[in-house]
């Protein structure tokens, strides 16, 4: 009785962190559907919300400076592509996801169906609206935890032993 529960305290010890990186993914593919729909839904919303708050006086200072014209241009691109944006997007969650469920199986294969669903949005981004709007704003926080992911993935690789 004592071997079998040593056998599984040492199976634990081969995942590393794997375990913890694969649950943030799911929460993080959650949050990307719900994202994703909203962004496909709403995007009419946002661009007229955009205009209405560029003209608005009582903008506070940072914000205003956030409201250029450049700015401006790529709501109106995400809107006027916003099927095939949200149709990649929910390829690259899913990527993602079965991704995470591989690894989970201590698959090799899974790490480049997460990195193949991580890399799209950026592929994605620049096709229908340009490199820019990656690295503006706020949107800079999205490839600094694609690195920090890709940086702690990369690392478990060695636990990944299953073809």
């Amino acid at each position: 009785m004592s071997d079998s529960f040593e056998n599984d305290t040492n199976s634990e010890v081969k995942y590393g962190s794997l375990k913890t990186l694969t649950v943030l993914t799911f929460i993080g593919c959650g949050l990307g559907y719900i994202f994703g729909c909203w962004g496909y839904f709403g995007a009419d919303k946002q661009v007229a919300d955009f205009e209405k708050n560029m003209n608005n006086p009582d903008m506070p200072d940072f914000a205003k400076k956030m409201m250029t014209p450049e700015a401006y241009e790529n709501v109106k691109l995400l809107a006027a592509n916003k099927l095939p944006i949200f149709l990649l997007g929910l390829v690259a969650t899913t990527l993602c996801l079965v991704g995470a469920m591989q690894m989970r199986k201590l698959k090799a294969q899974g790490y480049y169906l997460w990195l193949i669903g991580e890399i799209l949005p950026f592929i994605t981004t620049i096709l229908f609206v340009n490199v820019a709007a990656i690295y503006s704003g706020f949107a800079i926080i999205g490839p600094i935890i694609v690195l920090i992911f890709l940086i702690l993935y990369t690392m478990q690789r060695k636990y990944l032993i299953n073809k």
